[in-house]
C-alpha cells in the first residue's frame, strides 16, 4: 500500500517480481508436446496409435505427455488445449501398402478426405482438425502420422507390417520430431 494513498497497487506494475530459477534448464516444459495414439486396439490395425504409445511408454522427456484416445475425436480439442505441439498417430484405410507411413502437417497439406481412417467415429480426424481451426482451438504445431492398415476386424490382432511401422514411427518421434520441437521456442497460448 502507498503511504499517501491507502490503496492496493496493481500487480501488473510489478516487473520481474519473481526471482529467476538457479538452473534455467530445470524449468518445466509442461504443455510442450502431447502425443496421442488414436484408434480402437480391439479392431486390428485400427489400434496402431495405441501401439505407438505403448512403444513410447518408457520414454519420458520433460514436457511430453502420452495418451491414447479411442472414442469421440471431439475430445481432442480439450486434450490438446494447453499444448504447444501435438503429434497424432492414427490408422489409414486406403489402397496403399499396409504399414506405409504418411507424415502430414495439416498446416501445409490437408488430411485426405474421407478422414483418416475411414472412421468408426461420428467425426473423423480431418474434420476434427478443421473444426479446431475454425474455432481457434487448433494446436500451434500439429503433425499427423497415418499408418496404412489392412485388417480392421473386431478382435483381430495388429498385422505384422503395421506393428513394424508402429516401431518405426516411435523411433521417428524420439529421434526426429522431439529434437526439432525441443529447439522451438514455446508459443504463447
Amino acid at each position: 500500500m502507498r503511504a499517501e494513498h491507502p490503496q492496493l497497487r496493481s500487480v501488473h506494475f510489478l516487473c520481474n517480481a519473481l526471482p529467476e530459477p538457479d538452473d534455467p534448464s530445470a524449468v518445466s516444459l509442461s504443455g510442450r508436446l502431447l502425443i496421442i495414439g488414436l484408434g480402437n486396439p480391439d479392431r486390428g490395425d485400427d489400434g496402431v496409435g495405441a501401439l505407438v504409445i505403448q512403444e513410447l511408454g518408457g520414454w519420458h522427456p520433460p514436457g511430453v505427455q502420452l495418451i491414447t484416445r479411442s472414442g469421440d475425436p471431439l475430445a481432442l480439442l480439450d486434450d490438446w488445449a494447453s499444448f504447444n505441439a501435438v503429434i497424432c498417430i492414427d490408422a489409414a484405410a486406403t489402397e496403399a501398402r499396409p504399414g506405409r507411413i504418411h507424415r502430414i502437417d495439416p498446416a501445409i497439406e490437408p488430411l485426405p478426405q474421407p478422414p483418416l481412417p475411414t472412421s468408426s467415429h461420428a467425426l473423423g480426424l480431418a474434420d476434427t482438425i478443421e473444426l479446431a481451426r475454425v474455432l481457434g482451438r487448433a494446436p500451434p504445431h500439429l503433425i499427423v502420422y497415418a499408418i496404412e492398415g489392412h485388417c480392421f476386424d473386431s478382435g483381430a490382432p495388429v498385422t505384422p507390417a503395421v506393428a513394424a511401422a508402429a516401431t518405426q514411427v516411435a523411433l521417428l518421434i524420439t529421434t526426429q520430431e522431439w529434437p526439432a520441437l525441443a529447439r522451438m521456442p514455446p508459443t504463447n497460448g
